[in-house]
């Protein structure tokens, strides 16, 4: 197979880049549709007693022949010292897998979390709620060589010659520790607006991740790829616009290293059954994002959201507003995310913020 310049741009990238390299992690476009890896916090933070998560992510399907794509699986669960008492303290526990894939290059990441958060209310009615989590867990990065070529291996007429090249390449798996903790304030007074608000920090250590730190250690150069820990911010208001409708503002703003990111926009829930909780949600996001040209706007972001009992399916669709390449081609994304949170509570025990 071969591959194209941008696929062998973006995998040395990822993989091959000396020094302190840019790395970054993926993000959902549905951010609150992925509780556990926006904050730790959130662990268990949702009315009922467990919840299963799944999301998809499509991107760059454009400018490579395999899309990258980005995975992930959790499940949590919830529960209250005092079950009877809507003012009671509880806890949340849960487990996260996010896979993250470039199949063309043969690239990939693993990454397994278990945590847990505690959530402490701070009045008698379980308004207010304020609550700390950590996750803990082991992160493996991996690619394939199979598919890579490199201009000494070209026999000069009509192709190439596997292994003829002089390139001497590292083991193609690296794994490392990772840690995560965040902080999360919720306000849900009953028929009012309720605010969700919170702050994370992502890969506390600052790993070494580089395929050639191992075989390079104690060489005059010395190759390295730390991983930059991520700051994460993020606020979400649900405002009632009458019975049947549900306003939902919010913001998101992560940096790490030299990049930067900043989500904004709304959803607004539509009750269409109130006697099986059938409700749709539509709502649109602009992302910005630092460059080396300063900071501006990355995409344009639609998703629409169909929920029926406990069960909720979303989809949504990124277009670039900046440009990979000078070709100017419009890029795109696309997220699918599903659901399911078992023995429901009361929707007004937190703010449980959609997508």
């Amino acid at each position: 197979m071969k591959l194209s310049l941008a696929t062998v741009v973006i995998c040395f990238i990822l993989a091959f880049a000396p020094g302190r390299a840019s790395s970054q992690d993926a993000l959902f476009s549905q951010t609150f549709a992925s509780p556990l890896t926006l904050s730790p916090a959130l662990t268990g933070l949702f009315p009922g007693r467990y919840r299963v998560a799944i999301n998809h992510r499509s991107q760059w399907g454009e400018v490579m022949q395999s899309p990258f794509s980005t995975s992930s699986f959790a499940a949590d669960f919830h529960y209250d010292f005092d079950p009877k008492r809507r003012g009671s303290d509880g806890f949340g526990a849960g487990v996260l897998f996010v896979n993250d894939r470039m199949a063309e290059a043969g690239y990939a990441q693993n990454q397994v979390m278990i945590g847990g958060a505690y959530h402490k209310r701070l009045d008698a009615r379980g308004f207010e709620t304020l609550s700390a989590g950590a996750q803990v867990g082991v992160v493996q990065r991996t690619i394939g060589y199979g598919d890579l070529t490199f201009e000494d291996e070209f026999n000069g007429i009509d192709g190439y010659l596997d292994g003829a090249g002089g390139e001497i390449l590292p083991e193609n798996s690296v794994s490392f520790g990772d840690y995560q903790i965040g902080l999360n304030y919720s306000r849900t007074p009953q028929s009012r607006t309720a605010v969700f608000a919170g702050v994370s920090l992502h890969h506390l250590s600052q790993p070494e991740q580089s395929f050639y730190a191992t075989a390079t250690a104690g060489e005059d150069i010395e190759v390295t790829n730390t991983l930059y820990s991520r700051y994460g911010a993020y606020v979400n208001f649900r405002i009632p616009l009458s019975l049947t409708a549900q306003l939902s503002p919010r913001g998101y703003f992560v940096t790490q290293g030299p990049h930067a990111m900043l989500l904004m926009g709304s959803s607004l829930r539509l009750l269409l059954d109130d006697s099986n909780g059938t409700g749709l949600h539509l709502g649109a996001h602009l992302r910005g994002a630092r460059s080396i040209d300063g900071f501006g706007p990355e995409s344009a972001i639609g998703f629409v959201g169909l929920e029926v009992a406990d069960f909720l399916f979303g989809l949504s669709y990124d277009v670039s507003l900046g440009d990979l390449t000078t070709t100017r081609r419009n890029r795109s994304a696309f997220e699918l995310s599903a659901t399911f949170t078992g023995l429901s509570e009361d929707d007004a025990a937190v703010p449980c913020p959609k997508f």
